[in-house]
């Protein structure tokens, strides 16, 4: 299993679902985690959880609509570890169900300021955090070779190292009736994921997605309540037949984050059971 001793791991929505499970695996493997949630009880409940298996956590309350927020908490982050290595920006809501016509403005704005806004600022404090930890006497220099924000000339420096997930969905590479909103702000968060991965690769950060088909969650719990019969009908939907595990989720993350994957950036890895496969 990968190690992530002495890596200091920021992980947005971690009261619950995929950001819990996820926050506890990086605990397991080492890491310090900041969890990032704007549900106190929720986000405590994790940090107690992480410290009963013997790892160290904090909790820091963060609205991720609200960048000022995501800024401060970073911050703190740093004022506290030090540094800042993994960024997993994982906050999101389902949203109302239903057809594109019964979807409000207050409806999509809503989504799209969490599950979009929420990645945006996310790695841009993250970002500009793993800017600034730099080896201490090596260039910062440029050094890009024509125009291409992915070319670099390897005998310049020794830019920062990090590594961001974002959580999009299998929503993010396919259409998902009712549930237009929610569909728009994945697909967004892969947009945001690829064009961010090739803009900062020069630097060794490396921005990956992951892109899970119903997993069990709170949120799924939700949608399955909004109709008899919902569950059956999402089951018979992944090939494998059955609904992910939020650990399945979370082994996946720990992968793009370990130095085993320092050759993969600008992806989003399908964790379907086999949907998209067909």
């Amino acid at each position: 299993m990968s190690t992530f001793t002495n890596q200091i791991a920021f992980i947005t929505g971690a009261g619950s679902g995929i950001g819990r499970v996820t926050a506890l695996a990086f605990a397991k493997a080492g890491a310090s985690i900041v969890v990032a949630e704007i549900n106190e009880s929720n986000g405590r409940e994790t940090v107690e959880q992480i410290q009963q298996q013997g790892g160290n956590a904090i909790f820091i309350s963060c609205d991720v609509a609200d960048s000022e927020q995501i800024e401060k908490a970073v911050q703190q982050t740093v004022n506290v570890f030090g540094r800042l290595d993994i960024g997993i920006n994982n906050a999101g809501i389902g949203g109302k169900f239903g057809r594109l016509l019964d979807q409000t403005k207050q409806d999509f704005n809503q989504i799209m300021a969490i599950n979009v806004g929420g990645v945006f600022y996310g790695m841009q404090a993250q970002i500009r955090q793993m800017l600034t930890q730099k080896e201490k006497g090596h260039s910062t220099e440029d050094h890009s070779i024509g125009n291409h924000p992915g070319r670099s000339n390897l005998a310049g420096g020794h830019p920062a190292q990090g590594k961001i997930v974002n959580v999009s969905s299998i929503a993010g590479v396919r259409g998902m009736p009712m549930g237009a909103p929610y569909s728009a702000s994945k697909h967004a968060v892969i947009g945001l994921t690829k064009t961010a991965a090739l803009e900062y690769v020069r630097h060794n950060i490396r921005i990956n997605a992951v892109c899970p088909v119903y997993t069990h969650s709170p949120m799924v719990d939700e949608l399955i309540s909004t109709a008899p019969g919902m569950e059956e009908r999402m089951r018979r939907m992944v090939p494998m037949g059955r609904f992910g595990q939020p650990e399945e989720v979370a082994q996946a993350i720990l992968w793009l984050c370990s130095d085993e994957n320092s050759f993969v950036t600008g992806q989003a890895i399908q964790i379907d059971g086999g949907l998209m496969a067909g």
